[in-house]
Order: structure tokens, then C-alpha cells, then sequence
């Protein structure tokens, strides 16, 4: 009997506790039984209250209640008994005082601290992230993580209107205390933070998921198994809204993108060529996985700006990798100081991107990206490993400046035919043989030296940064410091040593000469901050899928009305497969650094957009081409491709070429070879001759991202 009694006051708190409904329910048993307790005293009394009842002209079912929300009752009573119409006395009394005494407790008590419980609990739940307000057209994120304010700025530069939905199982007034830091007021009012478990379907339909505009998911990226319970999410949000879609059809509007974070380097490359997300692509969302570090390579190497402090939104310009007028003789040489996954990430997206054409005598001119680390030896082979179809094309340099006894540079195999190559340098970047070297390059017209300071201990990036030899400032290399915060330091002192000319004096055959100079940081950039760690490509998006559009019309577009195009466009993106989409986006990602070279081929400077949609010239598009066909074979070998070996290769067996050539879908390309070897120079020229029309068709949408 004492369990069973336990376990009811157990339920009974229960059921107190939840929610609102269940203690109005519970509020509202108590006062049926309290009205028929008090009838049925008022019956069994033996008092003649019916007459009461008569006489006031009241039904008799009304006076049980009357006596428990009155607090005057009593008092009626009396003065009636006085009357005497109608004896009251005795039992009936006492009933109405007793009834009287149960209705204080329910009405003016329990009602009462009802009323002020549902207030406080509703205060308690909306500052805990319980009470969902969005029911369509707004943004989800999903988790929380220091690039979340980022991501919002993104979504409120495009969308002034915007509501954001952050669903997260971090306390709520955390997360609101974390934003106020650094998102305005104003903007705060239009974020909702709500409690759950993002992999959880049980809460999608409480924020209304499968109306969102787009969904972003992020969660923590300090955690080991961060990108595998991203995966685990983006599973549940496409079971959850495929089964939501079977069940009501076509009425429901699904969101139009599904943006993953990846942490990892070898998770983030495996999207790009793998189906894993197929189903959420056949629901029609595009999915699109993020990296933060290839995404500010992104800013770096193809926007060539970022926003400065997201109040202002003043963009600043980053300088490109080929600078001065008679760079065309020179090649792009980068140099990243540190081998960590940020400046892996933003070296690949270099060799994807940073093409040009071959030099004046026809010979080619490779784009060099060199690490320096004291641990380059054990470095490169992972990164060998991880590249190996590039590395068995284009070996590697390697050179040992850590003491007197290293070797010089050398390569570990036969030069390839490539147009960028890659150089390891074990050594520490404090040394003097290191810093000499940097000089060199510094020094060397050959080349257009731009230097990336990535280590992995943020003080010495700036240590490094603030204090390199006085040649590398003089020749006004630029100077890119990882910040994981903040930009300001850097950037005003860049911008003040900018305009902060004086004038340098030195003797020459006898004579003073005096130059103006700018100020020592005058070229020093910051790159990799967190707070400005996203931003989304929608104008290279919208390129890539016309460049993919044309591979299946020829570049037959004439007659064509522009909504038709993008219709069709559209439609053959979503049958596309990952790894052709994401051969077209880097594509789109090199049509900047290919108009750069076009507007210096032209005589124009590189930051002159006058002709950017002038028709091409057939030496022109002969120039581009190439550039193209060089782009897609590093692109190709750096996401897993290799070129076929004598057994596989269509050239040497023509009569069973039309079988061989589909073992491109087993990653196999037997166009990977010099451009004057492939017999599909048509689509590198077809390509290159419709960058015009490109950027004709892309530009209300550039317009709106600079805008």
C-alpha cells in the first residue's frame, strides 16, 4: 500500500510539474469536486436552501458554486436569515462556511499561484530555449560553435528580414550571453535559440524544419566526432523530411540548401566525390559541405577580399598572387610558414585555382607552393600519401635547411608535366638559413613571392609576422598573418603605415637618390579569423552550374531566353554527379584569376573590369584554353583520379577505347595529360570563349553579393 502511495504522489508531482495544460487540468478536477462535494453537503443538511434558492430567484445548481467563489456569501446569508423568510440556521451554516473556506483555497489561492506559475514557467522557457515561434521561411543552424555569428552576419547580409533558428542542446542563456558579444542588439531580436538535440527528429517538427529557407549544420568543431555526428545529422534531417514528403507530397516546400561544416580535411575531400547525400539532392535541396579553411582560401584566392568588422561591412582587398605589370614572365611562388590543416587547406585550393598561361617562349611556367616546418620530411609524406595521383605525376621538391649538413633543393622523381608542383623545406622559420632563403625569393625577378604565415601557436604567426628580415618588407612581399580573432591589429596597422609615405635616401655611383616608400606593415594582411570565417560563393554556385550546362549544349545557347537556360541549368545540376559538380565549381572559382590574366594580356591593369564581357580573340581563348586544361588536371588528380597505365589506356587500344573510357567513373581519366596530347581540346576552348556570356548571365547575382 506504501509503494502504491508513493508511486501516485510520484505521478501526481509529475504531472504538476510538466506543463501548464496538465496543472490547469488538475486545478479544474478539484473544483468539479469540490462543486459536488458542496452540493451534496447542502443536500444532506437538512436546511431548506432550495427555498433560498426560490426566493432569490438563483437555480439550486448555482448556489454549490456561489458559495465557493463568493467571498461575501456569508455575509448574504446572514442578512437573508434576518429576514426570516427562511430558516438557515444550524447545519446550513456550517455547510456554506465549510464551502466557503474550500473556495478561498481553490480561487483565491490555487488560481492565484496557477496564474503566476504559468507566467514564471513560461519566463523559464523561453530563457531555456523551450517555446518555438518560427513556422516558415526562416534559417536553422544547428549546434553552436565560435563561426555561428559568421553565419548569421552571412544570412543577414543577404536577407535584412531574416529570421535564425539556433537549435542547440547548449544551455540557451549561454548562447544568447556568447552572441551579445558580438551581434548587435538590434539583430538579436530576430535569433531564436532553442533547446534539442539536433540528430533528434523528434524536434524537427517543433521548429518547422522542413519549412526553413536553409539549414546550416555546424555543431562543435573542438569535439573529436564532430564531422560524424554531422553526418549523423544530415542522415536524420533526410529521413525525417523524406518521409515527411511521402507522406503530404508536393505540398510542402522543402528548404532550398543544406550547408555541412567539416572539420576534417579527408572528410570534407570524400564529399566531393562520393553520392553519400544522393537522397537529399533527389529531394531537391542542394547540399554543400563546408570547411572553414577552404573557405577562407576561397576569400583569399578567388573574392580576393573579406569584410573587415561585420558592423561596418567595408570590404578589404586582398593583392593578387601575379601583381605588377611584366609579371607575365614570372611565376605565382607561395610560401606557407607551418604545416597545419590550414595551410594544407589553403594550398589545395591554391593548386586548384591558381593557373596562368605559359610564358612568352612557350615554355610553362608552374605555380610553386612551398612549406617550411620542422617537421617538412615527416609532413610531406602524409601529404605525398594523401595526394599520391598528383605526387605520381609531379613529384615533389625537398630541401633540408635545419642544419649545416642538409641537402639542397631536389626533386624526388621526374619533373611532370604539370603547372604546379610543390615544395617541402624542413627547417625552422626562426633560423637564419630560412629566413636568408625567404630573402632569396624575396630578391628573385623570376618570381611573384606572396607568404602565408600559418604555424600553429598564434603568438609566434604575429611574432613571425611583425618581425621578418627587412629585405621582405623593402620589396614589399605581401605578408598574410593567421589571426584566430580579430583582424583590427593588423589591418590598421597596415592602413596606417599605407598612407604613412617617407622618403628612403641611399648613394648610387656616387649620387643620392630618394625614393617614396611606404611604411614597414604597409603589406601585411590577416586571413583566418573566426568571426569572419564564412561566407558563402553564390556567384561562382550560379557559374558552375552554366559551365556545367554547357557541356551538354556546346555553347549552343543562342535564341535561348535566360530563364530557360537557368531552368535547364538547374535540372541537369540536381542528375549531376559530385564529383563533375565540383569539377564545374572549380572552374567557376578560376574564371577570376583567368579574367586577371586576360585584362593583363590586354594591356589593361589587373584591377580594370572595363572589358571583363568583351568577346574573346581567338589567341586569347588558344591562351585560356590551355590554362583550363592545366586547372582540370591538377583539379582531377587532387580529388583522387590517376591517369590510366599502358593496360588501361584508350590511346593504346582503340578498339576497345569506348569501354576503356568508362573507367572514369572508377576514377580513372585518360584526358589527364598535357594539353597538346588530349582530343578534347573542344570543351577546354568551347569554355574559355563563353566566360563573357558567363558573367553576362551571373551579373544581377554579383551585384547582389556586392551589395
Amino acid at each position: 500500500m506504501t509503494k502504491r502511495l508513493r508511486k501516485g504522489i510520484l505521478t501526481f508531482d509529475r504531472i504538476l510539474s510538466s506543463n501548464l495544460w496538465k496543472q490547469g487540468l488538475v486545478l479544474l478536477i478539484m473544483m468539479v469536486l469540490a462543486f459536488v462535494l458542496s452540493y451534496a453537503m447542502l443536500s444532506f443538511s437538512g436546511a431548506e436552501w432550495e427555498k433560498f434558492c426560490d426566493a432569490n430567484k438563483m437555480s439550486k445548481w448555482s448556489l454549490p458554486l456561489y458559495l465557493l467563489i463568493d467571498t461575501n456569501a456569508l455575509n448574504t446569508l446572514y442578512i437573508f436569515d434576518a429576514g426570516k423568510d427562511v430558516d438557515v440556521q444550524g447545519w446550513m451554516l456550517f455547510v456554506s462556511g465549510f464551502t466557503y473556506l474550500l473556495g478561498v483555497f481553490l480561487f483565491s489561492g490555487m488560481i492565484i499561484s496557477l496564474i503566476t506559475n504559468s507566467i514564471s514557467r513560461r519566463v523559464d522557457d523561453h530563457r531555456g530555449g523551450r517555446v518555438f515561434y518560427l513556422l516558415s521561411g526562416h534559417y536553422v543552424i544547428m549546434g553552436y560553435d565560435d563561426m555561428v555569428p559568421a553565419i548569421i552576419f552571412d544570412i543577414f547580409k543577404r536577407d535584412k528580414d531574416a529570421y535564425v533558428l539556433i537549435l542547440t542542446a547548449v544551455n540557451a542563456e549561454k548562447i544568447r550571453e556568447w552572441l551579445a558579444k558580438s551581434v548587435a542588439s538590434k539583430l538579436m531580436e530576430r535569433i531564436i535559440v532553442n533547446y534539442g538535440h539536433r540528430t533528434m527528429k523528434e524536434c524537427y517538427p517543433k521548429i518547422h524544419l522542413e519549412a526553413a529557407k536553409e539549414i546550416f549544420i555546424v555543431g562543435r568543431r573542438n569535439i573529436e566526432t564532430h564531422d560524424a555526428m554531422n553526418v549523423e545529422n544530415v542522415d536524420s534531417i533526410c529521413s525525417y523530411l523524406s518521409e515527411l514528403k511521402k507522406e503530404k507530397g508536393d505540398s510542402i516546400t522543402l528548404p532550398q540548401r543544406i550547408t555541412c561544416v567539416f572539420e576534417d580535411l579527408d572528410t570534407y575531400t570524400a564529399f566531393k566525390t562520393t553520392e553519400i547525400f544522393d537522397e537529399v539532392n533527389q529531394l531537391g535541396i542542394s547540399f554543400m559541405p563546408y570547411n572553414f579553411y577552404t573557405g577562407w582560401a576561397k576569400q583569399v584566392f578567388v573574392k580576393g577580399n573579406y569584410i573587415d568588422k561585420q558592423d561596418s561591412g567595408n570590404p578589404i582587398s586582398y593583392p593578387a598572387m601575379l601583381r605588377e605589370k611584366g609579371d607575365e614572365e614570372r611565376y605565382a611562388h607561395l610560401v606557407f610558414v607551418g604545416i597545419t590543416t590550414c595551410s594544407v587547406a589553403m594550398s589545395i585550393e591554391a593548386a586548384n585555382v591558381l593557373h596562368f598561361p605559359l610564358r612568352k617562349d612557350e615554355k610553362m611556367r608552374k605555380t610553386r607552393i612551398t612549406f617550411i616546418d620542422k617537421n617538412a620530411d615527416q609532413e610531406m609524406a602524409q601529404f605525398v600519401t594523401r595526394y599520391r595521383h598528383f605526387f605520381d605525376v609531379e613529384p615533389p621538391l625537398y630541401e633540408d635547411l635545419s642544419d649545416d649538413n642538409g641537402c639542397g633543393i631536389k626533386r624526388l622523381g621526374d619533373e611532370g608535366f604539370l603547372d604546379t608542383e610543390f615544395h617541402f623545406i624542413k627547417g625552422d622559420a626562426f633560423s637564419k638559413k630560412v629566413q636568408d632563403e625567404l630573402c632569396k625569393y624575396a630578391t628573385d625577378k623570376n618570381q611573384s613571392l606572396t607568404i602565408f604565415i600559418a604555424m600553429r601557436n598564434p603568438k609566434d604567426n604575429f611574432t613571425f609576422g611583425m618581425n621578418m628580415p627587412d629585405t621582405i618588407y623593402q620589396t614589399d612581399t605581401p605578408l598574410f598573418i593567421r589571426q584566430d580573432r580579430s583582424d583590427n591589429f593588423v589591418t590598421n596597422l597596415r592602413c596606417q603605415d599605407s598612407y604613412n609615405e617617407k622618403i628612403y635616401r641611399y648613394v648610387e655611383n656616387g649620387a643620392l637618390i630618394e625614393v617614396k616608400r611606404k611604411g614597414r606593415f604597409a603589406n601585411i594582411y590577416p586571413f583566418g579569423m573566426i568571426d569572419t570565417g564564412f561566407s558563402r560563393d553564390n556567384v561562382s554556385l550560379q557559374r558552375a552550374k552554366l559551365i556545367n550546362l554547357l557541356y551538354t549544349i556546346g555553347g549552343n545557347h543562342d535564341g535561348l531566353t535566360n530563364t530557360v537556360i537557368m531552368a535547364k541549368a538547374e535540372e541537369l545540376w540536381v542528375d549531376r554527379k559530385v564529383a563533375d559538380r565540383w569539377s564545374s565549381l572549380y572552374s567557376a572559382y578560376s574564371i577570376n584569376i583567368k579574367l586577371d590574366t586576360l585584362r593583363r594580356m590586354r594591356g589593361l591593369e589587373h584591377t580594370d573590369l572595363s572589358a571583363d564581357r568583351q568577346e574573346l580573340t581567338d589567341k586569347e581563348v588558344d591562351a585560356l584554353a590551355v590554362v583550363e586544361h592545366n586547372r582540370w588536371n591538377v583539379e582531377k588528380l587532387l580529388m583522387g583520379f590517376r591517369t590510366p597505365t599502358e593496360n588501361e589506356d584508350k590511346y593504346l587500344h582503340k578498339e576497345f577505347s569506348e569501354k576503356l573510357v568508362q573507367n572514369k567513373y572508377v576514377f580513372i581519366h585518360h584526358h589527364i595529360k598535357p594539353y597538346k596530347l588530349i582530343d578534347s581540346q573542344v570543351n577546354d576552348c568551347m569554355i574559355t570563349r563563353n566566360i563573357p556570356w558567363i558573367l553576362r548571365m551571373t551579373e544581377h547575382r554579383e551585384n547582389e553579393e556586392t551589395n
